[in-house]
């Protein structure tokens, strides 16, 4: 007996969105004066069962990001992920770091110097170097969590220092917000990102993952190069 009910008209709205956004998403980086090839389109699996999943991952998806721990590692051995790149890209809990070092290529939410330490302090006991992204609150919110952009580069010399983790970009989710402020907000990350360049020893500027579902063509417009696309592929998601 299946695990799952599948839905045959989800798995076919699953192959289109995904065929629709990835289109989009090449047409917004060539409108940017960008190869079509410049930006990777994510596919966001949070709430979405292995199947649908599965069925973007055949079409050649090859970028997937999870937003829990437990969910990532609970699914995982149902997905197809020969060749899948994967991240983290939710809040990441200090006491959660354990299970989540060595498990996924990418950790995109290092929000703050105490958890890149306990990142840090996990790695060199497991022998292994973690990539991260910075996680920048654009916003000041503070029902985000997130470095602001000020202290930054600070935050940035400080997580340098660290053994076993690696910045290798930024990623930013904006407040909800209009196109105009959205495309404002992402400009000062990006000048960010450009600024700091390669100017920290052991920090690499080279990936920018800013932009979600109804912003991403905004996103990529500023410089983004990883576009998190989770309901305008997969649909409403499902909290149970």
């Amino acid at each position: 007996m299946e695990k799952y009910i599948l839905d045959e008209a989800r798995l076919k709205s699953v192959e289109e969105n995904y065929k629709r956004v990835l289109s989009s998403v090449k047409e917004a980086a060539v409108k940017a004066g960008r190869d079509e090839n410049s930006v990777r389109l994510m596919c966001v699996t949070k709430t979405v069962e292995p199947p649908y999943i599965n069925r973007a991952l055949e079409l050649g998806a090859d970028l997937i990001g999870e937003n829990r721990v437990q969910e990532y590692l609970g699914k995982r051995d149902e997905l197809k992920l020969d060749g899948v790149e994967r991240h983290l890209i939710g809040h990441l809990q200090t006491n959660k770091v354990k299970q989540i070092a060595g498990e996924v290529d990418m950790i995109e939410s290092v929000s703050s110097v105490k958890l890149a330490k306990e990142i840090s302090k996990v790695c060199t006991a497991k022998g292994i170097t973690a990539s991260c992204l910075a996680e920048v609150n654009i916003g000041k919110e503070e029902s985000k969590s997130g470095i602001y952009i000020e202290q930054l580069h600070e935050t940035l010399c400080e997580i340098a220092e660290l053994p076993g983790i690696k910045i290798k970009g930024l990623m930013t989710i904006p407040p909800i917000c209009d196109e105009a402020q959205a495309r404002r907000y992402f400009a000062e990350v990006r000048a960010a990102f450009d600024s700091i360049g390669s100017s920290i020893s052991n920090v690499e500027m080279k990936i920018l993952s800013m932009g979600m579902s109804g912003d991403y063509e905004a996103a990529i417009a500023e410089g983004s190069n990883i576009v998190r696309v989770g309901t305008a592929i997969f649909g409403a998601r499902k909290y149970f």
